[in-house]
């Protein structure tokens, strides 16, 4: 199989869909990778590096999406890129389709077989593909967070840890996942006063019987959540409904009960965000301010610290991409259950039953697509 990368061209994203390991593991496997030129810097890897791997270096995204029968990429397409994808072409990477009509739309009439990273499944119920960017955001929303806070970046002026005499930052963790646990942990480890909260008594257990003495737990009934929302200095959303629109779980209305300053992070907002009046920022322009609560949206948080990313997210998705190099997607998504779960959309139609759902519009089964 022919394996194009190209460089992402999100503002701000520094990864890269192909580490020159897997690139080298493809070629080993007697596949051809094509790179885009550049595309493996912003993580720290040089043409050379992919060149060395057995890759074969070229200039131009439209050489990767004409030569390529595979496009591996992190970041959703954007709008140039969709407009190269053609029918066969199979399409590994990110999607979050469920807050974005656009996209969807795109793919839809390309006629391309688009799996998503983030709704591939693995035997323990998780997600393993979104699990490594997610223990990133999670361990980030606390340092960003922290920032926000900062008086000169129009926070509380709250330092996370306090001093003698001072005490520390509130923090409220809205789920109590991947993001979560590790944005607790981070927090706590910064000296915080943190608290999680989730939905699922087995998952608090389990945090309680593993971490009841670095953070705190709760129930996140309606009003808990509000009423720690109000006591918080900052609030991180994480949470998630595989595949779905993030629910909204503050409202516009309800920030006129949080303390002036206060940080929102919402590591949600791919999946749409989870409160109101979240809205996708970027690194170069990552905080806005609603009814005086600052707000930090960045849409592609892991990409702040591309090379710790890449290499987490490559390893990840290798096997996943040998599979559907050396198998086809008919026969790798037969033969996986798990990988099936990652295709959205194929041949012009919605694959992925939460997708259609939350865009208003009709899909059919995996099974469906891979008897066709």
């Amino acid at each position: 199989m022919k394996i194009g990368c190209p460089k992402e061209i999100k503002p701000q994203e520094f990864r890269v869909g192909m580490t020159p390991n897997a690139a080298f593991e493809a070629v080993t496997n007697g596949h051809q990778v094509f790179i885009e030129t550049g595309a493996g810097i912003g993580a720290g890897f040089d043409d050379a590096a992919y060149a060395e791997a057995g890759a074969t270096i070229v200039a131009t995204p439209a050489e990767i999406f004409s030569t390529a029968d595979m496009i591996v990429k992190v970041k959703e397409p954007q709008a140039a890129e969709r407009k190269m994808l053609r029918e066969g072409q199979i399409l590994f990477t990110y999607l979050h389709l469920a807050p974005d009509p656009d996209q969807t739309a795109d793919l839809v009439a390309s006629g391309a077989t688009c799996i998503a990273y983030e709704t591939v499944t693995d035997r323990a119920g998780g997600l393993p593909l979104l699990a490594p960017m997610s223990e990133v955001a999670g361990r980030l929303a606390p340092q960003v967070g922290a920032w926000t806070l900062q008086k000169a970046n129009g926070g509380r002026g709250v330092l996370m840890g306090g001093v003698p005499g001072v005490g520390p930052a509130r923090v409220t963790v809205i789920g109590g996942g991947v993001v979560g646990t590790h944005a607790a942990r981070i927090a706590a480890g910064m000296g915080a006063d943190v608290t999680v909260l989730d939905r699922s008594l087995a998952r608090l257990r389990y945090l309680d019987d593993v971490f009841g003495g670095v953070f705190k737990t709760s129930y996140a009934s309606v009003g808990n959540t509000i009423e720690l929302a109000r006591e918080a200095d900052m609030i991180i959303g994480a949470v998630l409904i595989p595949g779905a629109a993030a629910p909204k779980l503050i409202s516009r209305a309800q920030l006129s009960e949080l303390k002036p300053g206060a940080a929102l992070v919402d590591v949600a907002i791919d999946q749409g965000g989870c409160f109101e009046t979240s809205k996708a920022t970027t690194h170069q322009d990552p905080v806005y301010e609603v009814d005086g609560i600052m707000h930090y949206c960045v849409a592609n948080m892991p990409g702040a610290v591309a090379r710790t990313s890449t290499i987490a997210l490559g390893n990840a998705t290798m096997p996943f991409m040998l599979a559907l190099a050396n198998k086809g997607w008919k026969q790798a998504c037969a033969d996986d259950p798990h990988l099936r779960a990652g295709l959205n959309v194929h041949a012009g139609q919605i694959t992925y039953a939460a997708v259609a759902e939350a865009l208003g519009l009709t899909s059919i089964t995996a099974d469906q697509a891979i008897a066709s």
